[in-house]
């Protein structure tokens, strides 16, 4: 799924923290700075529950006993082809509902005899002559017993009066009504008000489990079928779906004039990929080759004002790219992508019709921020990785999940680096993903990539399954074997699995046969043992290692890293948290090498070094751990720094500082080598070693933010930042223009919002003139759009309420998602309690704050040290209400915890915490049961962090500022 983020992508949320702030009230800068550069990867996932009532655990634990009580399907049917006519109604009947009427026949063969039928449907109403089962060929098909729905497993069952033979195929009739709601879920509707008259558009979302919300169906990855879709509508709109429309005819049904709109069959896929679309929308197109029709949807206003532009310019290279890299044609006659008012993911592979929201999807030229504008770019490229790997090959279950969206996780970066080559993106995997999961995978409650089949069964679990283990460890790893496979002997092996399983499903050992059978096919090229012994390490097992080097002796050991060293691990490992460790290394004027660790200790003796020689491991962070060494090669590495930091990588200059500041935290450095690592950042002017020491800083902001230490540490980032900004300042000749390099402009960011907030020069005058002048003339922003963020958010918060209800009155009127979506987040930063107070509210008013977006505004307050107090009393106060709307279904709703608790470091905050899960048992956490979890484990090493350090940070904060 594109990035709800999850991401996005991203989110989807999850998402990466950018680390500084203006002043302590307004912490939320680095929030929405982050949502507008680093992709969304926050996908929804998991299934729909009813919502009529909330859950009550039972007393006693629950015993399947019948077939219908497990929420896997049994073995005894197999779907082959799908017959779905769906008529949504986009105008509401009587009751005020708007509904959707459809008829569905599914031709499946029994493989066991059995008397019977269980498929599944969840919030259908079974209309007409409800089920009716027929034979095909010279089968004939028993009688329906009797017909009832189980709404814990959200099947429909039919009881036979007699067996059905097993090799025989039959055809299951199914009419029924729905309710097309603004859930987000299923066939949905999604409303947007455009020239002052509201608009409805029917939209779908089925990833993961929501495809039983539109019609009855076999709703499991592995069963896949074709799908001949018809779709009835008002002839003044269009309809879409995965395949090309083949026909349109006018037709008049129960006295109401339209179109019936029939599509070409799919090729065989599984349900969570279809989609459904009726809207008013318009297109731009062009062809690939000759054959491919490349469509970009979208409201017509923005269509006109050429917001689908960027997208269609790149999508063409993008799927040229991975045509060449996969060495698999793209399979379908058209690609659609379209960009959705409402839509809870940052984006969704279906497979020939691609729906996004439309921040993910939408750039002006104009309006929009280089963020924007790579952000579209990498969701675009993480989708249509999916077309080959998860549409055309499919994990057999949601497990396996991992490989699907690490697999589009790490690609994404290729395919972007192709579409833009003068953007470094392959670089950027290292803050995106690889630094952000190892804060996460670095808890002891961490789980494996994979997870047995068994762990994962309820659509709740399956929602839990998109996080950012899934998405950027998964990333991180696959990456890490392109590394040591080499690119060509990875790209090799990857097309031989694609093509061997085409339309088919797998496990992801049959990733591993393909690759091991590449290696051995490329002569001359050995790695130490199978690509599945060295695999499953990384996959079988949680967590990663750090790898200490001695360069006094040469020896290398490794030990599972957890950034609480106090945490018990209770999950076992068959591996005893060891790693088969491929290290690429170098040392003083010696050339990159690669050494593999292969037991908890060894020894090296090229890495014995001595002088003023330093030695350097994991180099451009190719591999998934931590290294630290002895404290003479720290010094050596930090004088380094200090002398001559070019003379290390950008990538291992942002490592040295991520590494030492995560080791301090886990007591294996002291916090004083961690902060020195950030001395020598008044010599620094590329943006990722200054994002990564940011990201870090932002870890004191936010356990000292409310004490005395936080005077000084704005004092010593003063110093730091004071020569990046005046930096700025001159090569843009006073903020008059914008560097030319991509990243450069990421940072002028960071040296503007630093510097404001911690009181450098002119910096909050020049952004309230800015602001102010907005203000004074709405129809002419002279704020350039790489600045909104930061310019918005430190306005909003240095001002106040006319400050405040001007952003409101910009943000209903705006006509760009982003532009929107910046407004969003700024609001956030303000400092007067009742204007976030007030916000809140707005959040549980979808005609204020649309629903995909309630969540995440309120971790925005949440990251405010004003809000955070305020959002943790919201949604204490409303969580029954919250759970209900968000709890089961979103993946964005992990976030939410993830968010209000970051601050987390007293006791008292401790024990409210667990009041909080003891006193909402019986409502439940849904998708953000393991994030609650982690919420306590990370607040409970937050106390101890914070008594351990707090003295001598600020010792270390006030001598260094001097």
């Amino acid at each position: 799924m594109g990035k709800v983020y999850y991401i996005s992508k991203n989110v989807g949320l999850a998402m990466f923290v950018l680390a500084f702030c203006a002043l302590a009230t307004i912490i939320a800068l680095s929030i929405a700075y982050n949502n507008e550069r680093v992709k969304n990867r926050s996908r929804p996932g998991g299934g729909a529950t009813d919502n009529t009532s909330l859950p009550t655990p039972p007393t006693t634990p629950f015993t399947p006993k019948e077939p219908w009580d497990h929420y896997r399907l049994p073995d005894t049917l197999v779907p082959v082809s799908y017959n779905v006519t769906l008529w949504p109604r986009l105008e509401p009947n009587a009751d005020g509902l708007y509904i959707f009427t459809g008829r569905s026949a599914v031709i499946f063969k029994c493989v066991k005899e059995t008397d019977l039928i269980i498929i599944h449907s969840n919030k259908l109403n079974l209309t007409g002559q409800h089920a009716r089962l027929g034979g095909l060929g010279d089968v004939s098909a028993p009688a329906v017993r009797k017909t009832w729905f189980v709404v814990k497993t959200e099947f429909l069952v039919l009881q036979l009066h007699s067996r059905l033979s097993a090799g025989a195929t039959y055809v299951l009739h199914t009419e029924f009504q729905g309710e097309l709601a603004d859930d987000l879920e299923g066939f949905y509707r999604s409303e947007y008000i455009e020239a002052g008259v509201k608009r409805v558009v029917a939209t779908s979302q089925m990833q993961a489990t929501y495809a039983r919300k539109s019609f009855p169906c076999f709703d499991e990855p592995a069963m896949k079928a074709v799908f001949n879709v018809t779709i009835i509508h008002d002839r003044s709109r269009v309809a879409l779906s995965n395949g090309m429309a083949i026909d349109a005819a006018d037709s008049v049904i129960d006295g109401i004039p339209v179109r019936v709109t029939t599509f070409e069959p799919t090729e065989r896929m599984s349900t969570y990929l279809l989609a459904f679309i009726v809207s008013d929308f318009v297109s731009i197109q062009s062809n690939l080759n000759n054959n491919l029709l490349i469509r970009i949807w979208a409201r017509k206003s923005a269509i006109d004002d050429g917001q689908g532009d960027y997208a269609l310019n790149v999508t063409g290279p993008i799927l040229q790219f991975y045509e060449h890299y996969y060495n698999a044609t793209y399979p379908l006659s058209k690609s659609d992508q379209i960009a959705l008012p409402d839509f809870n993911a940052g984006a969704m592979e279906n497979w020939g019709l691609i729906t996004y929201r439309e921040t993910a999807l939408l750039y002006n030229p104009i309006v929009s921020s280089t963020g924007n504008k790579e952000r579209i770019l990498t969701v675009i490229a993480h989708e249509l990785a999916h077309m080959w790997f998860g549409n055309l090959v499919t994990l057999r279950w949601w497990n396996d999940l991992w490989l699907n969206e690490g697999f589009a996780s790490y690609v994404e970066y290729l395919g972007a680096n192709h579409a833009e080559p003068t953007w470094n993106m392959k670089d950027q995997i290292i803050l995106s993903d690889v630094h952000k999961v190892f804060q996460v995978d670095a808890l002891a409650s961490s789980h494996p990539l994979s997870r047995r089949e068994e762990e994962v069964n309820d659509p709740s679990q399956i929602s839990e399954m998109f996080n950012t283990i899934s998405y950027s460890k998964g990333a991180a790893v696959l990456r890490m074997l392109s590394e040591f496979l080499t690119e060509p002997v990875f790209a090799r092996g990857l097309s031989s699995y694609l093509n061997t399983f085409a339309f088919s499903n797998t496990v992801y050992t049959d990733l591993w046969d393909h690759l091991q059978e590449a290696v051995e096919n490329t002569p001359g090229f050995h790695i130490p043992a199978t690509v599945h012994d060295i695999m499953n390490r990384w996959t079988l097992q949680m967590g990663f290692p750090v790898v200490t080097i001695d360069t006094r002796t040469g020896s290398i050991t490794q030990k599972h890293f957890l950034v609480d060293p106090e945490s018990v691990v209770e999950r076992p490992s068959q591996f005893n948290y060891t790693w088969f460790v491929p290290i690429k290394w170098k040392k003083t004027g010696v050339e990159q090498q690669q050494y593999w660790l292969l037991q908890k200790t060894d020894t090296n003796r090229l890495m014995k070094v001595s002088g003023n020689d330093w030695v350097l491991a994991n180099t451009n962070v190719s591999g998934y751990f931590r290294v630290n060494y002895d404290l003479d090669n720290w010094d050596r590495l930090l004088s380094s720094l200090s002398t001559n930091h070019q003379a290390l990588s950008v990538i291992n200059r942002a490592q040295i500082i991520d590494d030492a500041f995560n080791l301090a935290r886990a007591k294996i450095v002291s916090t004083t080598l961690a902060l020195t690592t950030t001395k020598y950042l008044h010599k620094e002017r590329d943006y990722i070693p200054w994002e990564s020491a940011l990201a870090n800083l932002n870890y004191y902001i936010l356990m000292f933010d409310r004490t005395e230490v936080y005077g000084a540490l704005q004092a010593y980032l003063k110093k730091q930042i004071q020569p990046l900004y005046e930096h700025f300042k001159t090569t843009t000749a006073n903020w008059t223009k914008i560097p030319t390099g991509h990243t450069d402009q990421y940072n002028q960011i960071n040296a503007i919002w630093v510097a404001c907030s911690v009181g450098v020069g002119e910096c909050r005058e020049l952004i309230k003139r800015w602001y102010r002048e907005w203000m004074a003339n709405p129809s002419h922003n002279p704020i350039h759009p790489n600045l909104k963020n930061t310019v918005y958010c430190s306005a909003i918060a240095y001002g106040g309420v006319e400050e405040w209800d001007f952003a409101w009155t910009m943000f209903k009127n705006s006509t760009l998602a982003s532009e929107a979506s910046r407004l969003r987040s700024a609001m956030s930063c303000a400092k007067a309690p009742w204007l976030l107070n007030r916000y809140l509210e707005y959040t549980l008013d979808p005609t204020k704050i649309r629903k995909q977006d309630a969540t995440s505004t309120i971790q925005y307050i949440s990251n405010n040290v004003v809000g955070m107090p305020l959002a943790w009393n919201f949604i204490r106060a409303n969580w029954s209400y919250i759970y209900k709307q968000y709890g089961t279904g979103s993946f964005s709703f992990s976030n939410l915890i993830n968010g209000i608790t970051r601050r987390f470091s007293t006791e008292f905050e401790l024990q409210e915490l667990k009041k909080f899960k003891e006193d909402n048992l019986h409502v439940g956490f849904g998708s953000a049961t393991l994030a609650l979890e982690q919420a306590i484990e990370k607040t409970t090493a937050n106390i101890r962090w914070v008594a351990e350090n707090k003295a001598h940070v600020l010792q270390w904060f006030t001598d260094e500022s001097k």
